[in-house]
């Protein structure tokens, strides 16, 4: 006997199995009684049984036939539910780094409305670094950051593709010197100390963009903060230290601060869409058409003349996907 069994085998027998009649059960599985007949046929030479007696008119199953009905009904249930189970996709679980980000929340909108019959869950990581670990160990299935800045040993269990190239800002105190002004000079901020997440490990992205932003400035990344959970204990931590705040331009509003674009020059912050190496899901390719289409339609990716951009995100900005 074989040990492979194709399943088709065990529909033709069942079908029979139940008609007791080979010319009702091909057309109940839509197929010519000549291939139904020759599948049945070939079922008893791989099981080695016969499992009809057949007559000029009528049609019975033989003891061996009758055992194998309840075996092929279990068979092709288990493959019906297994079939069913894979028709409807799990949700797809997407970090989005923190409530209110301007970027992450639109792509998981728009990907929402192009693919309605699927499930995307959002999650908050709270950064990159700590959503690739999530990622990798398949905990999670996408998030958006700074690529670039990821460990190469997270990095290699990752595909991404750029989403948009984020002006950054700074999130100052209302009674900030800087805090009337439109727009802020990174010259302007010379001698300050800017909170760009130092110490928070699900953040070392940031901070190191931050760092290669302010060096050679005359600006320093402020000092570790206790590491705060949510938008809330954040706002109460950041109060007791009133540094600027390095963010980008589509961060959510702070009471008690005003949050102001940096120029001469541009920063831009690389925002990309990342996730496992390897996975295959509906709702991945609607949340990656999403992120072109915005792109696309927004000019996300265009870059104002002299803009700043670290060397290595210049290097790592095509998808690897």
């Amino acid at each position: 006997m074989s040990a492979h069994l194709d399943p088709r085998l065990l529909r033709a027998f069942l079908a029979v199995a139940e008609e007791l009649h080979f010319t009702r059960a091909a057309a109940r599985l839509y197929v010519a009684q000549q291939a139904l007949s020759r599948d049945v046929r070939r079922l008893e030479r791989e099981l080695g049984a016969e499992l009809f007696v057949r007559t000029t008119r009528q049609v019975t199953l033989t003891p061996d036939g009758e055992r194998l009905v309840p075996h092929a009904r279990r068979v092709l249930q288990a493959q019906d539910d297994l079939l069913a189970a894979f028709r409807q996709a799990r949700p797809l679980l997407v970090d989005l780094n923190s409530p209110g980000l301007e970027t992450s929340r639109r792509v998981l909108y728009r990907a929402r409305e192009l693919a309605p019959e699927l499930e995307l869950m959002a999650r908050y990581e709270s950064g990159l670094t700590g959503a690739a670990g999530e990622i990798v160990a398949g905990r999670l299935d996408a998030s958006f950051g700074r690529y670039a800045g990821l460990d190469p040993a997270l990095r290699a269990g990752l595909d991404h593709q750029l989403v948009r190239c984020e002006p950054m800002a700074v999130l100052l105190p209302e009674g900030h010197r800087l805090a009337a002004s439109a727009e802020v000079p990174l010259g302007a901020l010379v001698g300050e100390s800017v909170y760009a997440g130092a110490g928070n490990p699900r953040t070392p992205e940031w901070t190191d963009l931050g760092r290669l932003l302010f060096e050679g400035r005359g600006i320093e990344v402020a000092p570790p903060a206790p590491l705060a959970v949510g938008i809330e204990e954040f706002q109460r931590i950041m109060a007791k230290e009133p540094h600027p705040i390095l963010v980008v331009v589509g961060f959510p509003a702070m009471p008690g601060t005003v949050l102001r674009p940096l120029v001469d020059p541009v920063p831009l912050s690389p925002v990309s869409l990342v996730w496992r190496k390897g996975l295959v899901h509906p709702a991945l390719d609607a949340l990656r058409r999403a992120a072109a289409e915005l792109a696309s339609a927004e000019s996300w990716l265009e870059r104002p003349a002299g803009a700043w951009i670290p060397a290595i995100d210049m290097n790592l900005t095509s998808t690897d996907a």
